[in-house]
């Protein structure tokens, strides 16, 4: 039982060292570059916008061509809205974390 804590404790220190780790590397890369312009930061809110809002549109565009097609009422226009607003929301999570 006791080899349980022990490896719980070193994965604990391991993920403790990897935050260390991007901290320090964070810290560098704002020593080197600074902090960004505020047009920068005005450029990454609307890119992270359409990052959300072209893929929810895209899904009600396609589920009102598929209700149309189908005779469904909003079925499809909902599922894939949903659908979009979350490869959109995935999306601009995963551009955050690269920025």
């Amino acid at each position: 039982m006791n080899g349980r804590t022990d490896d719980a404790a070193e994965r604990e220190a391991e993920s403790l060292d990897e935050a260390v780790r991007r901290r320090r590397e964070r810290r560098a890369l704002w020593d080197r570059e600074g902090e960004r312009s505020i047009g920068q930061n005005l450029a990454l809110i609307g890119a992270l916008g359409w990052t959300i809002v072209t893929p929810a549109l895209l899904g009600i565009f396609l589920g009102r061509w598929l209700d149309r097609m189908w005779n469904a009422g909003i079925f499809w226009t909902l599922g894939l809205l949903v659908a979009g607003l979350a490869a959109g929301c995935v999306m601009a999570w995963k551009r955050i974390h690269r920025e």
